[in-house]
């Protein structure tokens, strides 16, 4: 891909991520840290925030299969991937961490599991979109750092 296409196409699916509603404000903050003499800043952050949601995502899964339910672990484990997922700009995880914590705390389980399975649907389409957009980013670094050998 010539590199006048490949910032184009960067710069459209970073702008998709954003008018979907994907990521919001906060992403550019993390960017704006990288372009201030971080490099790789925003890859690092969101490969440290995929780990932990990761996790995250099953110690929630688990506990919401045992009996009886420990509402407590599941609220700290929702206040801990909402914090993280805001910073780094998931909106829509974020959205759905509320969601899925409003009908826990209200007692509301089966539908609480419902709503877990479009949160952990919005985090791998978070995580999927966003590795797109940074593989994008790689290869227009790797191909300036080719250009100014």
């Amino acid at each position: 891909m010539e590199r006048t296409e490949l910032l184009q196409q960067i710069a459209i699916t970073r702008q998709a991520l954003f008018d979907e509603g994907i990521l919001d404000k906060h992403f550019t903050y993390l960017e704006d840290l990288e372009e201030n003499g971080n490099p790789n800043f925003v890859e690092d952050t969101t490969g440290l925030f995929f780990r932990d949601s990761t996790k995250r995502l099953a110690t929630i899964q688990r506990t919401m299969e045992t009996t009886p339910v420990d509402f407590m672990k599941l609220d700290k484990c929702f206040y801990q991937l909402k914090g993280s997922s805001g910073s780094i700009g998931a909106i829509r995880v974020r959205n759905e961490v509320n969601r899925t914590r409003e009908l826990c705390e209200q007692g509301n389980l089966e539908a609480a599991k419902v709503a877990f399975q479009q949160l952990r649907n919005e985090h791998e389409i978070l995580r999927t979109r966003l590795d797109s957009y940074l593989q994008l980013v790689r290869e227009a670094e790797s191909g300036s750092e080719t250009s100014e050998s």
